[in-house]
């Protein structure tokens, strides 16, 4: 609690720049975040993601049912709650102090974690062959990243359309050259660890920076990747959505942002029937064992 009341003595509220985009929030800001869910009936297995504190993100947990349990992921650290419902509403409220993030100092002890293939994330020839040329003449791991995020970002084109978007798989990025931002930051990580440049995937929310209050449509993922002994953030398809910010969203996460796991191929016990869990952010629901979809509402209010 001590170190909560330290950071929000800083004045950690929303700070809008000089010459910001009305869509990002530089510097800090702060907000309450719920996460909502409603099983669809008593008996209900359910898997919450649980965000963490970090150097950018103080989160404290203010409400959570009683009933459940905290598990350890395996993988990544990642927190989970795990309850088994009584067909009653879930709901998890946050208070959240988030800075923006630039490229920052980490541990080089797990980097080969970080080169490893996953399950949708392959490094075949494919990807080496399409990073190689694509950072041909470019010597540091900094200019490298740069040039693998210029050519996703002229690759590909944010489009929900179809069938096969949204699962993060960079093989069907590569063909398709379409998809979400999983499916962006899936096929840029693959190209870089292709080439041994180490790469990292995570996933929460974005804090709408228009407005202080309100329902949040969806989830978003962002992606880092190492060099000169940094973590280097990036941002593919925001960048590809405002164009104008895409020299910002290389090296830049804006602070309106809520950070709820890292990683992919997530292993947790008790585990779901889809284990290893592709990546986790909506809340896994199951009845009898069988995967089954939850009503799920998020919402957010900025603190003054």
């Amino acid at each position: 609690m001590r170190k909560w009341v330290a950071l929000s003595a800083l004045g950690l509220v929303a700070t809008y720049l000089a010459g910001a985009h009305p869509s990002i929030i530089k510097g800090n800001d702060e907000y309450e975040f719920t996460y909502r869910v409603i099983a669809p009936k008593e008996g209900s297995r359910i898997w919450i993601p649980l965000a963490r504190s970090d150097a950018f993100q103080m989160v404290r947990l203010d409400s959570r049912p009683a009933q459940a349990k905290r598990l350890k992921e395996r993988s990544h650290g990642n927190d989970v709650l795990y309850l088994e419902s009584a067909g009653e509403p879930v709901e998890l409220r946050y208070t959240v102090a988030r800075k923006e993030k630039t490229a920052f100092a980490g541990d080089d002890n797990a980097l080969s974690k970080y080169l490893q293939p996953e399950r949708l994330v392959p490094t075949n020839k494919t990807f080496r062959t399409l990073a190689s040329d694509a950072v041909r003449g470019r010597v540091t791991a900094l200019d490298k990243g740069r040039a693998l995020y210029d050519h996703v970002l002229e690759r590909m084109k944010y489009d929900k359309t179809g069938t096969g978007w949204g699962r993060g798989d960079a093989q069907y990025a590569c063909d398709v050259k379409t998809g979400n931002c999983t499916d962006f930051h899936a096929y840029f990580i693959a190209l870089a660890r292709s080439i041994g440049i180490p790469a990292r995937f995570a996933i929460g929310f974005t804090i709408p920076a228009e407005t202080n209050e309100g329902k949040i449509a969806g989830y978003h993922c962002w992606a880092e990747f190492y060099a000169d002994g940094k973590w280097v953030p990036v941002d593919i398809s925001e960048a590809d959505k405002t164009p104008e910010l895409a020299d910002y969203y290389f090296g830049h996460h804006p602070a309106n942002r809520f950070e709820l796991t890292q990683g992919r191929d997530l292993i947790v016990e008790p585990a779901p029937s889809n284990s290893p869990i592709n990546f986790l952010v909506y809340p896994i629901v199951e009845v009898d064992g069988k995967p089954v979809q939850a009503q799920t509402e998020f919402t957010f209010k900025r603190r003054k």
